[in-house]
């Protein structure tokens, strides 16, 4: 676990220690699967158990609201449903880092009742937002969320994942001039526990 740890501050560098603890145990499985990109895989990230974790929620938070820091922001959202478990404690725990960042989530498709709108929770239009993401691999879920939110007006300052994969998403993102940050790689867990 020796990526993005240089230069954190010893509360950071415990955090992220913590969250990749907790990761490792309830996030990490070794086994084939099919991602959502199509791509056949060894393993596995399910982040949904930790993200619903109180200690997780909370971990996760801290530690986007850490790499917020610097970063020009009015809003924080991503696309359902990955992003929906991360959104709430970063907008709730935002005030103590100093910000004010409502949330928002971008629909996969449109509904055919209510308000129809594809971006909803708080209006972005003309902010700067930030898209949260639980894991990308050829970020092509993330980018759906960024096109989607710059449709309504708002500009992506950030995409930022709990893990990359390490298979695509970051030279998408480049190509695209969207800047990306990840917490973790799944290389760092796969070196962690080799097969």
């Amino acid at each position: 676990m020796d990526r993005n740890t240089a230069g954190l501050d010893p509360v950071t560098f415990e955090r992220r220690n913590r969250l990749f603890m907790l990761l490792q145990a309830r996030a990490f499985r070794r086994g084939n699967v099919i991602l959502a990109s199509g791509k056949e895989s060894e393993y596995y990230f399910d982040m949904k158990p930790a993200m619903l974790d109180p200690d997780g929620a909370e971990l996760m938070a801290e530690l986007i609201l850490d790499e917020l820091k610097g970063i020009d922001a009015d809003a924080v959202g991503g696309l359902e449903m990955g992003a929906v478990p991360l959104i709430a404690p970063v907008a709730m725990k935002s005030p103590t880092y100093g910000r004010y960042l409502p949330g928002f989530f971008v629909r996969k498709a449109v509904k055919d009742h209510g308000t129809g709108k594809r971006v909803d929770g708080n209006d972005i239009a003309g902010k700067a937002v930030v898209i949260l993401e639980d894991v990308t691999t050829t970020g092509g879920s993330a980018m759906d969320a960024v096109k989607a939110v710059e449709d309504a007006g708002a500009t992506v300052s950030l995409v930022i994942s709990i893990l990359d994969r390490g298979e695509g998403a970051a030279e998408l993102y480049a190509e695209a001039g969207v800047p990306f940050k990840s917490l973790f790689t799944a290389d760092e867990f796969l070196a962690a526990d080799p097969a």
